[in-house]
């Protein structure tokens, strides 16, 4: 199981390099200033963060009490990325529609690329991030 330490290491990484990346792409492809997607971004972001952390914490432990052990496979990896997404997804919705004076449908929409874009980043994020950090028990299931 991973450390306070480790996932607030990893919460705060998935979030810094998801804003390096989203806000000047969002703003190319969605026509929105960069100031304005970097705000939708930002807080979009914090909430993340703060939803990263508790969101892991209770996927390690379901995984942990299902399995009995934290090790994901590729369809786990599938899962956890889809459900992760799809909270912060409703989460996010009444911000984007209210800060960008957006209808509720073109806010879904733009929040469907940006959970589409997140999708793809965080599935490869986190693979990233297991391959740098592994856990002890993963090296043992290996051998």
């Amino acid at each position: 199981m991973r450390t306070p330490f480790d996932r607030l290491r990893h919460a705060l990484s998935f979030e810094v390099f998801g804003l390096a990346l989203l806000t000047p792409l969002g703003a190319l492809v969605f026509a929105v200033p960069i100031k304005d997607m970097g705000a939708v971004a930002l807080v979009g972001a914090t909430l993340a963060t703060l939803w990263n952390y508790l969101y892991n914490w209770g996927f390690d432990h379901a995984l942990q009490r299902l399995t009995g052990t934290t090790l994901k496979s590729l369809r786990t990896r599938v899962v956890h990325a889809l459900l992760f997404e799809a909270g912060l997804l409703a989460a996010l919705l009444p911000f984007i529609a209210w800060y960008l004076d957006l209808s509720l449908w073109a806010a879904f929409v733009m929040d469907l690329g940006v959970a589409g874009f997140y999708l793809v980043y965080t599935f490869a994020f986190n693979w990233a991030y297991d391959r740098l950090f592994p856990l002890p028990e993963w090296r043992l299931a290996k051998g």
